[in-house]
């Protein structure tokens, strides 16, 4: 799959299609990550059921209509290998929509609003004591060969998360080769020397476990979830498959049409996703991530199998890989099962990455996209400073990137924020829907960004107008207590449930690695979030939205044509399923 990009607290939490932000498998866009849909598994355990396979979480799509293309772009679409759950579904809009704080992988995806209630309701109480209690220690070495292994036992289940994490993503790839990273994900699961195609996910099932696969901006990743004395075999088996990757022309000639009808399904039949896959490319001009993770179609049609194999040469390396085991696991176990397997691959240079900076912006930048559609629609994008490794050297760094995710959720984080009471709401109301999201971090440039979809009567400049009136709002009178300690206890109460699951703490460690930040890093995030005042809110929101930094993109609908015939996708094997930021 392809788009998300490896997740924290910023990475996947906005309406799916959107190319803006980070991507994940199963809809198209820039922004997008992409996750591979495994075939139905076993399951040996509870808690398995507990973990949700899905690595991205985004807000739902506005509900503009397009008649004239297939699914409509509200519609949750189905990745090529299987559907995602109704509940896995409920459980991403609730993370992301009311929390705005990203990527959910959530465990527990059938959980009750009165669970969520209650839990918020203790965190504050039991979070400085029971959270330090109960958090097991993290241990992380380096093979001989420059293998990662990170390692964070959790004895409260017989369950184990496995991940394989490759640094490496649409941001690496050149231009004439977009896809490439999210193809190759795809063709992992066509075997080696020693497992025919289709046969890693077959065995996986065998065993009791599930697996998958995600492709984002920033990061290639794959995955099991399996009972925990099943893990030498998994492992054995990843190992194999990430320095044996092998299979004829043929298999690559079947998968690059999978991937091609999964750019024109989900995004090619979307008038909102080609929109906001073209304002990413108005948006950034020098940085890799104006490019879709799924690939312009004309470097699809001119892929080949060789440029498939050369970037698995290139970045398939063991010091640019991390192992992340979390469950019910020995750190001294996993450490023999890691050099046995993981340890006898060669070692190989990872390759020099050239600096891409974004350059300042000097002025606004708009773009009106025409499409199908029975509603407009308009996206604003900022730059905004992201996160890093240095902000976490102290208390006082970074600090602007949190309080600029803390702002996004006063607007669009809860039931009731002020973006929904101020435009969706009475009469006179702008919107149908309304959003807001701010990008933490990631290894390219950040944006915070406003959207909505105008009501009837109303204009998608109005609804723009209204939006940056909710920030000059804040900015000039800053925001209320009770707003604020509303945030910190929804996104606590967040982040510690989430903890339940030995799925969501591999997918939390690994992409704390692709990003550079330490092991502890959520744990200082939240100190960090705990710590923002109202005053620091005011002043991002004076600071970070003016003109010169804006990107607006604007649907503007275009009428049905009755000679068209809804395109009716081919049967094609169902592998991957994609999500979009």
């Amino acid at each position: 799959m392809y788009g998300l990009p490896c997740g924290h607290l910023q990475w996947f939490a906005h309406h799916r299609y959107h190319p803006l932000h980070q991507h994940a498998h199963g809809f198209t866009g820039s922004g997008a990550a992409v996750e591979r849909r495994a075939t139905p598994m076993l399951q040996r355990s509870r808690a398995l059921s507990d973990a949700s396979p899905i690595l991205h979480a985004y807000r739902p799509m506005p509900r503009v209509q397009s008649e004239a293309a297939q699914p409509r772009p509200d519609e949750p679409v189905r990745g090529s290998r299987g559907a995602r759950s109704a509940a896995c579904e409920v459980d991403e809009v609730f993370f992301s929509k009311k929390l705005n704080i990203g990527p959910a992988f959530e465990s527990h995806i059938a959980m009750k609003h009165t669970h969520r209630i209650l839990l918020a309701a203790f965190v504050p109480l039991c979070f400085t004591a029971a959270g330090a209690q109960t958090t097991p220690m993290v241990e992380q070495f380096t093979l001989a060969n420059g293998l990662t292994v990170i390692v964070k036992p959790d004895r409260r289940s017989p369950t184990a998360a496995h991940m394989l994490w490759v640094r490496v993503g649409s941001i690496d790839e050149v231009d004439g080769t977009s896809g490439v990273a999210h193809v190759l994900e795809h063709m992992l699961f066509k075997g080696t020397a020693t497992t025919k195609p289709g046969e890693f996910s077959r065995r996986v099932a065998a065993l009791g476990g599930r697996d998958n696969a995600f492709t984002s901006r920033d990061a290639t990743g794959y995955y099991q979830q399996i009972p925990s004395d099943t893990l030498e075999n998994v492992m054995r088996l990843e190992a194999d498959r990430f320095a044996n990757n092998q299979w004829v022309d043929d298999e690559f000639k079947r998968e690059i049409e999978v991937v091609k009808e999964e750019r024109r399904s989900r995004t090619q039949a979307s008038p909102i996703a080609l929109m906001l896959e073209a304002a990413t490319g108005l948006t950034f001009t020098a940085s890799p991530y104006r490019r879709p993770i799924v690939g312009w179609m004309s470097d699809l049609d001119a892929m080949t199998a060789q440029d498939v194999r050369n970037f698995y040469q290139r970045w398939y390396v063991p010091g640019n890989a991390a192992v992340v085991v979390s469950g019910d696991v020995e750190v001294a176990e996993v450490r023999r099962l890691a050099v046995t397997y993981y340890g006898p691959i060669a070692a190989r240079p990872v390759p020099v990455r050239k600096p891409q900076d974004e350059p300042v912006q000097a002025g606004p930048r708009r773009m009106d996209f025409k499409g199908v559609a029975s509603q407009a629609y308009v996206n604003l994008a900022f730059k905004v400073p992201k996160l890093q490794a240095a902000d976490f050297a102290g208390d006082e760094q970074g600090r602007d990137a949190v309080a600029l995710t803390v702002l996004a959720s006063v607007l669009d984080g809860f039931s009731g924020a002020r973006l929904a009471r101020a435009l969706e709401q009475g009469d006179s109301r702008l919107a149908d829907r309304t959003s807001a999201y701010n990008g933490l971090m990631g290894r390219g440039p950040q944006l915070f960004v406003l959207s909505g979809v105008p009501a009837p009567g109303k204009t998608a400049a109005q609804v723009a107008a209204g939006l940056r009136q909710q920030i000059a709002l804040i900015a000039q009178e800053g925001i209320s207590d009770e707003e604020l300690n509303r945030v910190k206890v929804q996104w606590v109460a967040s982040e510690t449930y989430k903890l339940d699951s030995v799925f969501y703490q591999a997918r939390q460690l690994g992409s704390n690695w692709i990003n550079g930040l330490p092991l502890d890093a959520d744990t200082r995030l939240l100190s960090k979030l705990r710590s923002i005042t109202s005053a620091e809110v005011q002043r991002v929101a004076a600071k970070y939205f003016g003109d010169d930094q804006m990107t607006v993109a604007t649907l503007v609908p275009q009428p049905i044509d009755p000679k068209l015939t809804p395109r009716v996708a081919p049967a094609l094997p169902t592998r991957h399923s994609i999500d979009h930021d």
